[in-house]
């Protein structure tokens, strides 16, 4: 079993800066790929960003690239999201989640989730 806490999120003006966090308990990352993805109100669950956890590998959806960039600690067992130049529709809860095996963007084959947090970004 894998716990999941994210934090982070907040309140930011449109082109400021948030640093996510998703910290890992339980069982170590090592053979895992960890995901974000994020929610808005009415959508659909979109998937943001991964890494894999062993060869540092990283992930982006076309929105977020030059913008966003995931990153491990391996000694705090955290994957981190920088979130730059933020923009009103990255408006969203975002989720960290994390699955056996390799890289994936749709949500249903992540077996673990944290709880979320809000990112509101205000134009």
């Amino acid at each position: 079993q894998v716990q999941l806490v994210e934090s982070g999120g907040g309140l930011v003006q449109a082109g400021g800066s948030l640093r996510l966090s998703c910290a890992a308990s339980g069982r170590t990352y090592s053979t895992y790929t960890v995901g974000w993805f994020r929610q808005a109100p009415g959508k659909e669950r979109e998937f943001v960003s991964a890494i894999i956890w062993s060869s540092g590998n990283t992930y982006y959806t076309d929105s977020v690239k030059g913008r966003f960039t995931i990153s491990r600690d391996n000694a705090k067992n955290t994957v981190y999201l920088q979130m730059n130049n933020l923009k009103p529709e990255d408006t969203a809860v975002y989720y960290c989640a994390a699955r056996r095996g390799g890289y994936i963007s749709i949500a249903g084959w992540y077996d673990y989730w944290g709880q979320g947090t809000q990112v509101t970004v205000s134009s």
